[in-house]
């Protein structure tokens, strides 16, 4: 099967979640809908952009430049101090989304990353409306948007995605190069700095055509090894594949942000058993098994709390991380609304490793896990033929 891969980047994503975070404290403005940054402090007018609004862009402020030159360009500019723990929770949540869809992901930064969707091909009608409903999924659960770029190249998805923006979906196939990326200026080239396009300019190199079309040996002369990388990314030459983080080294995890606030534990216990089912299914792909099982509960408050466990045996069976995550959950919970819930296991290890037996083990005991073993290898395959709602317990009918 030909590869596909996805380019996944949150638009403004600095200043996004600021001006999500200021709306849910009250805040009549959205920043994203006028002149402003994250970044340094207006008040000493000292610090660089870190991220701008459209709006903002619109005046010709760039990310990375002075706050003072931003302020000379637009003087009524709003400026928003960054909070990075909030970027890294919401980063969390983002890529806990995108790896329940697929857990094929390798995070290159906060707010960025690619998913390897060719072993979820099969659940959508094409590449193009699989990323639409993933961008308009991540659009109506967070509040923020993403670009999403396609191709069968990590370096074409990454330069797909910073196409036009926001909220959109770019393909950019190897046979689509010459219309739609060499036309473009080097400085739109992934990793063509300011340094490598005075270079290329003094060379009479313009655009990334011009880059594509000229003698590598002549540019490897003047750019060095950098050089031959760019030459080879802008004939999107990359034979990278996206890499994932072992498993033993995060766990293995999935949360979710409740459409409405549990206000039982009948609901909260719901939840769970679909978070369990998710959890477990990831642990059986990656033939792993856990012995550590953590729930976390936010509050409508926004207080998070969490409780975790250690078992006695490793598991990968959602009926043992459901039970497990119940009794924790019932020992946190303490009766206000709650507007998040997650399990994430850890303490890691291979599904074969021996397992030391018990007296239990020795009779029916171990006829159950064996037949339990059997049915979740059913289960993972008709899901992964058929999709993750192919078949699902009753009680998570709606």
């Amino acid at each position: 099967m030909k590869q596909t891969i996805f380019h996944i980047d949150v638009n403004s994503a600095y200043l996004s979640w600021s001006a999500l975070e200021k709306l849910k404290q009250g805040d009549s403005v959205d920043l994203r809908t006028i002149p402003s940054i994250v970044g340094g402090d207006t008040a000493t007018r000292h610090g660089v952009v870190l991220a701008k609004s459209i709006p903002a862009k619109a005046y010709g402020i760039h990310t990375g430049e002075p706050v003072t030159d931003a302020l000379k360009k637009c003087p009524f500019l709003v400026s928003c101090p960054p909070d990075h723990k909030l970027y890294s929770e919401k980063s969390h949540l983002l890529m806990e989304y995108l790896t329940n869809i697929c857990p094929d992901i390798e995070q290159v930064s906060v707010d960025e990353c690619y998913m390897d969707f060719t072993p979820i091909a099969h659940r959508y009608a094409d590449p193009v409306c699989a990323a639409r409903e993933i961008k308009d999924g991540i659009r109506e659960t967070f509040g923020f948007t993403v670009n999403i770029g396609i191709s069968d190249k990590k370096i074409l998805a990454k330069m797909a995605s910073d196409f036009r923006k926001p909220d959109l979906v770019h393909t950019l196939y190897q046979s689509e190069i010459e219309q739609k990326m060499w036309p473009l200026p080097l400085a739109s080239l992934f990793m063509c700095g300011k340094s490598s396009v005075e270079t290329l300019h003094n060379l009479g190199i313009l655009t990334i055509g011009d880059l594509a079309k000229a003698d590598p040996q002549i540019i490897i002369s003047h750019l060095k090894s950098h050089g031959k990388t760019l030459w080879e990314f802008a004939n999107g030459i990359d034979d990278s594949r996206v890499t994932l983080v072992p498993s033993e080294a995060k766990g293995i995890g999935n949360s979710t942000t409740l459409s409405e606030d549990a206000l039982t534990m009948e609901d909260i216990r719901k939840c769970l058993l679909k978070l369990s089912e998710s959890v477990a299914s990831r642990l059986r792909k990656a033939h792993m098994q856990a012995f550590m099982i953590n729930v976390e509960i936010k509050y409508s408050s926004f207080q998070t709390v969490s409780h975790q466990t250690t078992l006695s045996a490793a598991t990968n069976d959602s009926g043992v991380i459901y039970r497990t995550a119940c009794q924790l959950a019932s020992e946190l919970w303490n009766g206000t609304p709650v507007r998040l819930l997650g399990i994430r296991t850890s303490k890691l290890e291979d599904e074969n490793a021996p397992t030391q037996l018990t007296l239990f083990d020795l009779g029916e005991q171990k006829t159950l896990t064996e037949k339990q073993k059997s049915l979740n290898e059913a289960l993972d395959k008709i899901r992964s033929k058929y999709g993750k709602d192919a078949i699902m317990r009753g009680s998570l009918l709606k």
